[in-house]
């Protein structure tokens, strides 16, 4: 029998890519968040101490009292990219703010032709969220640029160095993720400005109401030139267990996962919920039930439901048993009383693997089933697909420079040799997956507590922050 903790040992040993186990001595300092060494030159007032403070203060840039929640174009939205944008010029950055409401800063260096590196991550939150996510990426960048300024050496950078704090990447309010780094991509829809909120207002609409005059042309505008840009790096989260688990503050990102959001609705006859016999029922909300059901059993298990053939093989099998994951994030139903049978249950359906064919595989039969399930219980269903990213694979060149760079700021911060820094797969999307159809990407994960995210107990040690913004530093300094 394998036990809870053997499992997460043998799920950490399938997805960290090679490295070695860590030494007694740096996986105790490392572990515990409590770095030896000096921090003369490890400028931890500006990467530690300011970036945790700002960190701090952007989390209580808030819509909401009593939790953080910060969406696109929201009045706190707005509030947080204007810090962002104090910030990015007190850091010696060119600043503005494009059509989409993302905030660039910009320094220019020795060559302002030159094909220029982008550094970003996002500032719109979930509902409910921590500090952390997304906020993390676009501080530490700022912080490492401000420390090349205070150096006197950000001028000296061989090629242009942009940061850009995207404007959506969770889709909680337009239900429509990446409009921020998918327009600077150019991989967003004209079709995507009409896309309306709960309330009904569109993305023009809200755009157009923070005095940004948001047109077709304008979107088209906002694409960068796939010539001048040498690739993106992202600093994020880790969002999961294994950094923690291997006594390591940073790791670098091989890839990420492909995802599919789906909408189902399920539509049946509404009645009185004590004067129809079960067996004349035909009732949404249990057939919804039973579809969620074969969705986690399909997950748990898809060699039990996938066949083998031209489209899926072993491998892909054997990749989906290790990576696929299914989410119910959202349930409502119609007309929602206590005693009546509901007419109608929506729901929708976040399904992730590492293998897009496998994740298509997956798909195409988890379809075929729920409407063979809707059909036995004489009820209605209607599947639609609302959002498709396919997995990204980091690039190799970027990868192994964050690499060093991240061994190079753990040596810095420690005094001595690390063990091969952690190499991992993604199962959370990241702007780094719209911008690889813009330029290579590449990233770089840091720890978090418990693997916890999307929570207010999303926690990042101080000391981790400070490392990720060391090695950041060390990748600016290979191209100064």
């Amino acid at each position: 029998m394998i036990t809870p903790l053997r499992f997460l040992q043998l799920c950490v040993l399938s997805i960290v890519l090679p490295t070695t186990s860590a030494t007694t001595a740096s996986a105790s300092m490392l572990s515990d968040g409590v770095f030896e060494g000096g921090e003369d030159g490890l400028h931890a007032e500006i990467l530690r101490d300011e970036a945790v403070a700002r960190l701090n203060q952007l989390g209580k840039v808030s819509d909401a009292d009593g939790y953080l929640e910060r969406t696109f174009m929201s009045p706190a939205s707005v509030r947080a990219a204007s810090l962002i944008r104090a910030w990015m010029e007190d850091a010696g950055l060119t600043t503005w703010v494009d059509y989409m409401g993302n905030v660039h800063g910009r320094v220019e260096g020795l060559n302002a032709s030159a094909e220029a590196l982008l550094i970003g991550s996002h500032l719109d939150t979930v509902v409910d969220a921590g500090i952390f996510d997304g906020s993390l990426g676009i501080i530490s960048a700022i912080s490492a640029l401000k420390v090349l300024k205070s150096n006197g050496t950000l001028t000296n950078l061989i090629r242009p160095v942009e940061v850009i704090a995207f404007s959506d990447e969770e889709g909680v309010r337009f239900q429509s993720t990446f409009l921020g780094s998918a327009a600077v991509a150019g991989i967003l829809p004209v079709s995507a400005l009409q896309i309306s909120d709960k309330s009904g207002v569109n993305v023009q609409d809200a755009l157009r109401e923070n005095s940004i005059a948001i047109t077709e042309e304008n979107l088209f505008r906002l694409k960068y030139d796939p010539q001048s840009v040498w690739g993106y790096i992202e600093v994020h989260i880790e969002q999961g267990p294994v950094l923690e688990w291997v006594g390591f503050p940073l790791g670098v990102v091989k890839g990420i996962a492909g995802q599919t959001r789906l909408k189902i609705t399920v539509r049946g006859t509404q009645g009185h919920a004590g004067t129809v016999p079960m067996s004349l029922r035909q009732d949404p909300m249990a057939a919804s039930a039973e579809l969620i059901i074969l969705l986690e059993s399909l997950c748990k298990s898809p060699k039990d439901f996938l066949s083998y053939d031209g489209h899926c093989n072993d491998s892909t099998v054997e990749s989906l048993s290790n990576s696929l994951v299914c989410t119910v994030g959202e349930i409502s139903t119609w007309p929602s009383a206590s005693n009546v049978i509901p007419g109608q249950v929506t729901f929708t359906v976040d399904l992730r693997a590492m293998d897009d064919m496998g994740r298509e595989a997956a798909l195409y039969e988890l379809s075929n089933r729920m409407y063979e399930i809707c059909e036995r219980r004489s009820v209605s269903c209607i599947i639609e697909r609302k959002h498709d990213a396919n997995a990204v694979i980091s690039d190799s060149e970027l990868t192994s420079e964050l690499k060093f760079a991240a061994n190079a700021a753990l040596k810095r911060i420690t005094g001595e040799i690390q063990d091969e820094v952690p190499v991992l797969m993604s199962g959370a999307g990241h702007d780094a997956m719209a911008m690889s159809h813009l330029t290579k990407v590449g990233m770089l994960f840091v720890r978090c507590r418990g693997g916890v995210s999307h929570s207010p107990a999303e926690h990042v040690l101080d000391d981790d922050v400070w490392a990720a913004g060391l090695a950041i530093l060390a990748f600016l300094e290979m191209h100064v």
